[in-house]
């Protein structure tokens, strides 16, 4: 994660390869091509956040090798993990997403409510992640779910991820954490 902290914003890279990224703020998968002039919008929780072309992108860390940089391998559990295990697996996978904008993530943001683990008759787990938005018209919610999902379904243990976007209880600034709070500098 060190080779993050190096990326600042407005730096100009060429892509190494085609790539595929999550596109802000519509969440949807596309194919930045080869060649292609990406600025580095944002670096954080092994993602980076990218314009290209008056857009922006999301470069998962599995793919930083498309921008030069050693890629970041997911994170798994063992075979055979508990249940406690994979919560606090979900948790710390959560720590990992970020809003594009935002350099806080969506944990100490306040805006995950919780989740679930559920074994269904298949033999599948899903994971159900109950999370909310800064406010209701925020257009960066389907990328903050869909890079969730992908960081979730990481884990060999993990079928289905479903995030489900609440809008109640609303969000407010005390659902931060203090270090969210300093960061941000909302106090």
């Amino acid at each position: 994660m060190d080779q993050l902290r190096s990326l600042y914003k407005g730096q100009e890279m060429p892509l190494q390869r085609d790539v595929e990224a999550i596109s802000i703020p519509f969440g949807k998968s596309v194919t930045l091509t080869e060649d292609s002039i990406v600025s580095v919008m944002q670096a954080k929780g092994g993602t980076v956040s990218v314009g290209f072309e008056g857009r922006m992108f999301l470069i998962e860390g599995h793919d930083l090798d498309a921008l030069g940089l050693e890629a970041v391998s997911r994170a798994s559990l063992p075979e055979g993990a508990s249940d406690e295990q994979l919560e606090a697996f979900i948790w710390a996978q959560l720590r990992t997403c970020f809003d594009p904008e935002i350099p806080v993530n969506i944990v100490d943001l306040g805006l995950v409510y919780g989740c679930r683990i559920e074994h269904l008759l298949s033999g599948e787990t899903m994971v159900t992640i109950r999370m909310t938005l800064t406010a209701p018209g925020c257009g960066m919610g389907e990328v903050i779910a869909e890079d969730a999902r992908r960081k979730l379904q990481g884990a060999a243990q993990v079928s289905k991820v479903h995030v489900e976007i609440v809008f109640d209880p609303p969000w407010s600034r005390e659902m931060m954490t203090e270090e969210a709070r300093l960061e941000l500098g909302m106090f």
